[in-house]
């Protein structure tokens, strides 16, 4: 398993309202609020748990990092467990580099390649969702001091939809995603804390930049 990213991520954090009893709201009302809120956000910066399971070896990894949005090709993620690893689009080229999970190589992507490593990580559950998945309530909860309400999505048949199944939990505040557990076609469950949010901060161009670790193999994906 690939302490990787896929998300993915629309993250944000907007006016804190004081925590109380979540309201109740339709699906298509929680969503279309998911949808609209995240399209106000141009950059994004926090911080982040992730937890990957696969069923088959019965193995669990949980990582920490922060990671810097800039949409819609932009994107830094950078492990604090496990050190180094680090994933960055800088706008024309990803860059996937894992030394935890393998070591001496640098992946060389499209920035555009959504196949393994969404750019947008949360925002993958909000691309035309009506039309990829089956959604339906999935209760409601507080994260973080936020009531939110959660929503199952399961993908429709040939969809093209970047995960099987995901529940996704969206605040009731600021209708951003704060937590997410999606199921890929392998198997592996991926689930992300979105620990802190900053919404739309200025973002400086050298968080975007990857420089290759000396000594080590490019394995160019993008021909």
């Amino acid at each position: 398993m690939r302490p990787s990213l896929t998300l993915a991520v629309a993250v944000g954090i907007a006016t804190m309202a004081a925590a109380g009893p979540a309201r109740a709201q339709s699906v298509d009302a929680t969503i279309d609020r998911a949808i609209a809120a995240w399209a106000k956000v141009r950059t994004v910066r926090g911080t982040f748990e992730q937890t990957l399971t696969n069923p088959l070896t019965n193995g669990k990894v949980t990582t920490t990092g922060r990671y810097a949005q800039q949409r819609p090709n932009r994107i830094a993620i950078r492990f604090d467990v496990p050190t180094g690893d680090a994933i960055v689009a800088d706008g024309t080229a990803l860059w996937i580099f894992l030394p935890g999970s393998a070591p001496g190589q640098v992946i060389k992507r499209a920035a555009s390649d959504r196949s393994q490593v969404p750019i947008d990580i949360t925002g993958q559950f909000l691309d035309s969702p009506k039309t990829k998945y089956d959604i339906s309530p999935a209760g409601t909860r507080t994260i973080d001091g936020h009531p939110s309400h959660g929503l199952l999505l399961v993908a429709r048949k040939d969809a093209n939809a970047p995960v099987s199944r995901a529940t996704v939990w969206i605040g009731d505040d600021d209708a951003l995603i704060r937590e997410f557990e999606s199921t890929e076609p392998s198997g592996v469950t991926r689930r992300i804390h979105l620990k802190t949010m900053e919404i739309n901060p200025s973002i400086d161009a050298s968080t975007f930049s990857f420089a290759i670790p000396k000594g080590v193999k490019i394995v160019d994906q993008t021909r």
